[in-house]
Formats: structure tokens, C-alpha cells, sequence
């Protein structure tokens, strides 16, 4: 059998808890710069990098060919980055339900932590040192087994966020991972889902606690819906991966 060598971890509603902060913040960069968007649409798109949602949701109102969306893009994003970064500063983070258990259970067994994000690098760091996880990476963000997590991957630092497989796939190589099979991933939205399964990962789990429920997330590509992370340990204990 396949031991598993690597978690990879979505951050905001599965490690770190959400309580529809980046929602709120998105909808009032969107009402501030003039773009029309709905709670449900912006709840759709948790989890994808946010540049790229802006984009997207800019050319739904303006159409696909219109030459001021970039200018738009920019605005509306900029917009954003105030927003969320004033919150997390002066609000901090927490962690989720069964996290840094499950951390320990992991760090127990030689298994490597890894972080990703549709943040940027910026709010990530805010967000890693307002909870002491930015202790022992160095300037690539990558630690050592003796640090908290091993590597953190913001969506800024792949050519594409999820849900392309690009951060889990950085992640492994950072770390010297070279089997998908030997990784699992987790997060609370489609979009980390659609990342796990591009990236062919043994293991590709949701978590419903988070911004998304079970019912949300049946219909994504998944091999098991947990409650929180600490049904993960267990799981791993159990479960059998054989060797594809």
C-alpha cells in the first residue's frame, strides 16, 4: 500500500475558521466599485483566486469584449484587498474545529502539512502569523518537520489557482512528493474538490462545516464528505490506499 506522505489543506472554512467574512468583503468591494453580484454567486466562487473572480464576474455585467474590464478588474480588486486585509488585521483568525489536533496526529506520523489558498500572499501571511503558523517557514514559506505546517501556497504563486491542480502539484514539489497517491487533499468548496481531483490525489475529501454544506458539495468530485477535520485521523487510520 501507498503510505500517505502529504495533506494539503484549503485554508479560510476548513483550517481556519469562516464565518463569511471573505463574502462580506467581497460584497462591499463589489457594491463600492459599481459591480452587481449576488450572495449566492459569491458563495459559488469561494475558494477560486479572487483577481480571477472579479474578472469573471466583471465580464458577466459587461460582456466578455468590453475594454474597460481590466480597469474594472483593477478597481474592484484593489478595492478588495483593503477590505479583507484591514478585517484580518484588526480581527485576526482562529483556528477551525479539530484542526490543530489533527495537525498533531499528522506531525505524530511523519506526515507533511500543507496550506493552500485562493488568497493572495499578502492576506495569507496576515492570516499565518495572527495564528503563530508562520513560525519556522522561510522566505518561500516552507518549514520544517518540526514547524507547525511544511509548506504554505497562496493563489498568487502558481500560474493557476483552483480549480487547476497547479498548488497542490507546487506543494509536492516543494516537499519532494512525487506520487499524487501519496497525497491527500481537503477543503469546503467545489473548487477545492475540482483542484483534488485534477491533481489525482489518493485521498480527495470534503469537509462540511465550512462555507459549504454536504448538500452544496454532493455534486463535486469527492471520495468521502467528512464533518470536520477531526474525522480525518480516523479515517486515515482506517482507510486503505492502494497503490495505482
Amino acid at each position: 500500500m501507498q503510505p500517505i506522505e502529504l495533506v494539503v489543506f484549503d485554508m479560510a472554512g476548513t483550517t481556519v475558521t469562516d464565518h463569511h467574512e471573505v463574502e462580506r468583503c467581497f460584497a462591499e468591494a463589489a457594491a463600492e466599485t459599481g459591480l452587481f453580484v449576488t450572495d449566492e454567486r459569491i458563495l459559488a466562487m469561494q475558494g477560486l483566486a479572487k483577481r480571477y473572480v472579479f474578472e469573471t464576474l466583471w465580464k458577466e455585467q459587461l460582456g466578455e469584449d468590453n475594454p474597460t474590464i481590466q480597469q474594472q478588474v483593477d478597481v474592484s480588486y484593489a478595492s478588495f484587498r483593503r477590505i479583507l486585509e484591514n478585517h484580518y488585521l484588526t480581527q485576526g483568525a482562529t483556528p477551525t474545529d479539530g484542526c490543530l489536533e489533527t495537525f498533531a496526529y499528522l506531525h505524530e506520523r511523519g506526515i507533511a502539512i500543507a496550506l493552500t489558498t485562493g488568497f493572495y500572499r499578502v492576506v495569507t501571511d496576515i492570516i499565518l502569523e495572527k495564528l503563530g503558523w508562520l513560525n519556522g517557514l522561510d522566505g518561500r514559506r516552507v518549514g520544517t518537520a518540526e514547524s507547525l505546517i511544511q509548506v504554505s501556497i497562496a493563489s498568487d504563486e502558481v500560474e493557476r489557482g483552483r480549480p487547476y491542480p497547479h498548488m497542490i502539484e507546487q506543494a509536492m514539489d516543494l516537499l519532494g512528493v512525487s506520487n499524487p497517491k501519496a497525497v491527500v487533499n481537503i477543503g469546503d468548496t467545489p473548487s477545492d474538490l475540482l483542484s483534488g481531483r485534477a491533481a489525482g490525489v489518493a485521498l480527495n475529501l470534503g469537509v462540511t462545516n465550512g462555507t459549504h454544506s454536504r448538500e452544496q458539495l454532493e455534486a463535486y468530485p469527492h471520495d468521502l464528505l467528512i464533518n470536520s477535520l477531526r474525522d480525518l485521523p480516523a479515517l486515515l487510520d482506517v482507510r486503505e490506499v492502494p497503490v495505482v
